[in-house]
């Protein structure tokens, strides 16, 4: 072997050396690479988060030490945490389907969209706080206004009505979302009260000073989250009357 090393030229020691620190270097650089940083990184990071650990959670400096990186290199891409809530209630939008208008389905079809607004908030929790805080800019966003002030002008409501009922219901959608979300909290403190509970302790009311909310505590708290939502924009959609301003 020592005559077939020769015959091609063996290299000194000091140079097999070099080629084996050099073989380490390749190998961490690899290990260090990290992947850019990305308006779609910061969006998918900051979900994460949120699904893990609530909106509250959620900073420019929390998703920056899970991208492993400094909240500066963030705001090359999102402005600050105003723009990054805009962007995440942007992306939900995006994944409600808006139907094609119908003059004589636009009720249940506006039930349907705020149906699916409310889904997307409720898988993370509390971030349709961030729906709450601003006017929105994200296109995603306004598509859904615009769509559901199409669903309520094609079924005969006034323009005007049309404006604030669209308004009413995205605002509704997202209030009761953030009510919801806080619900499905573990009771830290162990304040929670079920149902049969709140019957009793409305029941033990003097039903001289409260004779309705005693006698009727059963109808007060009949009904889960969901029924209590479709009756609410069931109550604001049959006030809309086609036709009228």
């Amino acid at each position: 072997m020592a005559d077939r090393s020769a015959s091609r030229g063996t290299v000194s020691r000091d140079q097999w050396a070099a080629q084996i620190a050099a073989l380490d270097d390749t190998r961490a650089t690899s290990r260090s690479r990290k992947a850019p940083i990305t308006v779609g990184r910061i969006v998918d990071t900051a979900f994460q988060l949120v699904e893990a650990e609530g909106f509250e959670a959620l900073t420019m400096r929390r998703v920056a030490a899970a991208l492993q990186t400094g909240p500066s290199s963030l705001y090359a891409h999102v402005r600050n945490k105003a723009e990054l809530d805009d962007l995440l209630i942007g992306e939900l939008c995006a994944k409600v389907t808006l139907p094609t208008p119908d003059p004589a389905r636009w009720q249940e079809q506006v039930l349907d969209v705020c149906r699916q607004l409310r889904d997307q908030y409720l898988r993370y929790p509390g971030i349709s706080r961030a729906a709450l805080a601003g006017t929105p800019n994200s296109l995603d966003t306004l598509r859904i206004g615009e769509g559901l002030l199409t669903i309520l002008l094609t079924g005969g409501v006034s323009p005007q009505s049309a404006a604030w009922a669209s308004d009413a219901a995205f605002l509704y959608v997202s209030a009761h979302s953030f009510e919801a979300s806080l619900r499905q909290r573990p009771e830290e403190d162990g304040d929670g009260v079920d149902r049969a509970e709140l019957i009793e302790r409305f029941k033990m009311l003097p039903e001289s000073r409260f004779p309705n909310t005693v006698a009727y505590a059963r109808e007060l708290t009949h009904g889960d989250e969901h029924d209590r939502f479709d009756f609410t924009l069931g109550v604001l959609l049959r006030g809309l009357v086609p036709g009228t301003s």
